[in-house]
């Protein structure tokens, strides 16, 4: 839209740009900071620079194998220096001498790596991995706790790791929880032993304090414990009259 001016333009200035109010500009501050925030995404690739992730190896020794599996969980930090910090996994290689399983491990490692690359909630892949059953039958770890599987016992260790980066909340019990359960164990093992007196010295006299053949599993929880359906340890006993965990403190009555 034109204007017509009629007097003669004997003078001029520029006008000034409104300076924006504080309350403004902090929020738009704010808004380019919250911008600048980098995410997990399947196209972020290793920091210029930086050929190297930190990362954790763990190793995993079953009944079913003469060798170990070691699994190695490399992370990327995005936001590094800042408040928005952030711990990812980004790849996870997993390597044994017995090269039976050597098929699915490299596909399993790398549908895996795929997810945590992709980004969001990769916490699943834990719960998922602890769900498989082999048909052949489990195991149990040391402390009386039960494996339904090798893939079960690499879910556990992605679990593990996760929890160490902060991406799974502890579900740690109290101190007084673990005060209550440790008498609980107690009276428990005294109970037993004034039951079967017998039952520890002949196990001493046939196999010694040493052996193998008492296992970690059964050295770490009552005799007559059972599984529990919640942390999948051996250490189900009867107390009160009522089914309780000794391990997580699980109870059928609530």
């Amino acid at each position: 839209m034109s204007i017509r001016i009629d007097k003669k333009i004997v003078g001029y200035h520029v006008k000034e740009k409104e300076k924006a109010a504080p309350e403004a500009k902090r929020a738009e501050d704010k808004a380019a900071k919250k911008a600048e925030i980098i995410r997990m995404h399947e196209k972020l690739e290793r920091p210029e620079g930086m050929e190297c992730l930190e990362g954790a190896t763990y190793k995993i020794r079953t009944p079913l194998d003469d060798h170990a599996l070691y699994v190695t969980i490399n992370d990327i930090v995005l936001n590094q220096g800042t408040e928005h910090e952030q711990r990812r996994p980004f790849e996870i290689f997993i390597n044994s001498k017995n090269m039976d399983h050597f098929q699915w491990i490299v596909a399993l490692t790398r549908v895996m790596s795929a997810v945590f690359r992709k980004g969001g909630d990769v916490t699943f892949l834990a719960e998922e991995l602890q769900a498989v059953f082999d048909p052949k039958g489990g195991y149990f770890k040391p402390g009386g706790r039960f494996v339904p599987s090798i893939v079960a016992d690499i879910g556990a260790v992605v679990e593990h790791h996760l929890r160490r980066i902060g991406m799974i909340e502890p579900d740690e019990l109290s101190e007084q929880q673990q005060l209550i359960l440790k008498q609980k164990r107690a009276e428990a093992e005294a109970r037993e032993q004034q039951q079967n007196p017998e039952k520890k010295t002949l196990t001493e006299t046939q196999f010694g304090q040493s052996s193998p053949a008492a296992s970690p599993a059964e050295a770490s929880y009552p005799a007559s414990a059972t599984l529990c359906f919640k942390c999948n340890t051996k250490a189900m006993v009867l107390l009160d009259g009522c089914q309780t965990c000794l391990a997580c403190g699980y109870s059928k009555c609530g």
